[in-house]
């Protein structure tokens, strides 16, 4: 008889979901190829909004954004591995829908200020034509707390 690892969710497992959440600067990012089916992942930055929420800044030119004009279906990892045992740190798996940030949202002056402020770098490429926010839409989680330490969240978890 095998047990199931999955531990009932508790108040602990989403705040340390939410944290991870809120502090992630950068994930990987998982899509499926268009012209494969295959998942694609890539490591893109990743960031909350002045008002919540959790935003990536892309390419359109990237494979995974026209993997995402496809099908916005999408995976992301966040969590950093510290010191020694990377699987001993805890790590989130979001499914999430993206959604396209137009131009004309009224969100995006104070979403590209925010993502300046916690991404001074991309000063060089913020405004470049071809790159645009996207809103992540969390739908589900699977957090790992470190171990013996694993939880299904739902996006009332999350956010």
């Amino acid at each position: 008889m095998t047990t199931d690892p999955i531990r009932e969710t508790d108040d602990e497992a989403r705040a340390l979901a939410r944290r991870l959440i809120e502090e992630a600067r950068f994930g990987a990012l998982a899509v499926l190829d268009p012209q494969t089916g295959f998942p694609a992942v890539s490591r893109v930055a990743v960031g909350p909004g002045p008002e919540g929420g959790l935003f990536t800044l892309i390419s359109g030119l990237s494979a995974h954004s026209r993997a995402l004009g496809q099908d916005p279906r999408a995976g992301l990892l966040l969590g950093e591995p510290g010191k020694g045992d990377p699987l001993a740190h805890p790590r989130l798996s979001l499914q999430l829908r993206a959604h396209p940030l137009p131009d004309t949202d009224p969100r995006r002056a104070a979403l590209r200020a925010r993502w300046l402020a916690d991404h001074p770098k991309a000063q060089i490429y913020i405004d470049l034509p071809d790159f645009f926010f996207v809103e992540f839409e969390i739908l589900a989680g699977a957090l790992n707390g470190g171990f013996a330490r694993a939880y299904r969240l739902t996006a009332d978890d999350l956010t």
